[in-house]
């Protein structure tokens, strides 16, 4: 009997971002509100990390309905109906279910008429992950519009006595519909993780910790995040601005082309150190959005784009880079074509 062959599937020659979209907590928590519990002060917090002030999620605001949000908000602007969506990715570390995947209840919430759905561990460097597999959704095949979603409620999972985390991280959601192009809107992603810095990033207690004994189920802590601040800088400015120009030679891109630099907001002295060790030109806009948004994770990058496109720091059909970096370490960048 002749084995037969199989059929595989192609798709669209190219992938862009259709639409952006972003969900920002209504609650502003200026660094007044946090200097007592950590033992600091304003001037201190602005010195480390550039942060004026953060977006705190509140109760209602949960990881879902931030996500749906955003989702709306980038839909509307892609022009394109949630039906249509084939695929939903979510970033995302803070969801507190390990299973189901939030995505599933997005999609069902937004009416997208039975896409795929699933959630991606990647910590900060998530959303640029889900792009990237977006965009090879599409040119594969498997998916005509997939939305991606970068999301964290971090202060679930932040101790606020912390000194060394609990000024810098935040809540928020960011999106983005990925669809088909007649032209490359997003660039080859360069990837990859430094796995030997696992803990410099990390969830402090393990299961056993979140669960409680054997004896006594139920009666664990809740999961903090912990952070080795100075070996994170040290190799996050350096290394990154090294991924950052493997993205740009990748997509035949050079520094005077370039229009925008979207870096995910860790800190304000990683964003400068990463421009100085690039040799970024002063003609290239740069996203700042951590000074009053915070530390958001896998959200920054899409909400730090939302914001640049809003306050006309990014047009249409410029040229952006993002380069995302966190927990793993696992780290993503890639040039894109803002919508």
């Amino acid at each position: 009997m002749t084995t037969p062959s199989l059929q595989s599937s192609t798709g669209a020659p190219h992938a862009a971002i259709l639409g952006i979209g972003a969900y920002r907590p209504e609650r502003i928590v200026p660094n007044s509100e946090v200097v007592e519990a950590i033992d600091s002060s304003d001037e201190w917090i602005q010195q480390r990390s550039g942060i004026k002030a953060r977006r705190w999620a509140g109760p209602e605001e949960s990881v879902q309905m931030m996500s749906v949000a955003a989702s709306r908000q980038a839909l509307e602007r892609a022009g394109i109906d949630a039906r249509q969506i084939d695929c939903v990715v979510v970033a995302t570390v803070s969801h507190m279910l390990q299973t189901p995947a939030v995505a599933t209840a997005i999609a069902h919430e937004l009416g997208t008429d039975q896409a795929a759905a699933f959630d991606i561990s990647a910590a900060c460097a998530g959303f640029c992950h889900g792009i990237a597999m977006a965009s090879d959704f599409i040119r594969a095949g498997s998916a005509r519009h997939v939305l991606v979603i970068g999301v964290e409620r971090l202060t679930d999972i932040l101790d606020l006595n912390d000194r060394g985390t609990a000024f810098i991280f935040a809540d928020g959601a960011g999106a983005a519909v990925v669809g088909p192009s007649e032209t490359a809107g997003i660039g080859p992603v360069v990837w990859g993780s430094d796995g030997e810095q696992f803990d410099l990033i990390r969830q402090k207690e393990d299961w056993r910790d979140v669960v409680g004994s054997a004896d006594n189920p139920g009666s664990g802590t809740m999961p903090h995040l912990v952070m080795q601040g100075n070996p994170v800088f040290r190799w996050a400015s350096y290394a990154m601005a090294k991924v950052s120009q493997q993205a740009l030679d990748r997509a035949g891109v050079t520094l005077d082309q370039l229009d925008c630099f979207v870096p995910h907001q860790a800190n304000m002295r990683i964003i400068d150190a990463m421009a100085r060790s690039m040799k970024l030109p002063p003609t290239v806009r740069i996203a700042r959005d951590i000074a009053e948004q915070g530390n958001t994770s896998a959200a920054s990058i899409p909400l730090a784009l939302d914001r640049m496109i809003a306050e006309g720091d990014a047009k249409s059909g410029d040229l952006a880079l993002l380069v995302a970096f966190g927990a793993g370490l696992a780290y993503a960048a890639q040039v894109v074509t803002i919508p």
